[in-house]
């Protein structure tokens, strides 16, 4: 009774998610798939205090491929240098984490990568803010000219 009513939710949640990511620029993705990781590893986290342990794998499985495969498969270490380089080697050692905790049913280590992409998800919104600006203040030079 209730699975076709949850199936046209996730299907319209689908489609609310694949809408805002074909209109979403690539400043707004990358901060899609912080929150994204960082929803999976909720999900983990309650499913670890529920000792649902299938669920809980899934979650975390959920959050290592969005940071391997959307965050650090994004980098790009020729022009990104030391920052991207740097961002490589925390996006592998989080994942690592995530499989730890996985392994050893460790909250504290879910915490501990919730807290990485936190802080960087905090650092990647002020620099869409900064950016915003500066193209803002570039736009009035433009037209002062």
């Amino acid at each position: 009774m209730f699975s076709q009513g949850h199936a046209g939710a996730g299907a319209y949640a689908r489609v609310g998610v694949e809408t805002g990511v074909m209109g979403a620029n690539p400043h707004r993705l990358i901060l899609m798939l912080y929150q994204g990781a960082r929803k999976a590893i909720a999900q983990a986290r309650m499913h670890l205090q529920q000792g649902n342990i299938g669920p809980r794998g899934e979650a975390i499985s959920k959050a290592i491929g969005i940071i391997g495969s959307g965050l650090q498969a994004s980098l790009n270490k020729e022009v990104g240098g030391e920052i991207a380089l740097r961002l490589d080697a925390l996006y592998s050692y989080m994942m690592r984490r995530l499989l730890e905790a996985n392994i050893a049913q460790s909250e504290a280590m879910l915490i501990e990568v919730d807290g990485l992409l936190a802080t960087l998800e905090e650092a990647w919104i002020g620099i869409g803010v900064e950016a915003a600006r500066m193209m803002a203040q570039q736009g009035q030079a433009d037209t002062q000219r």
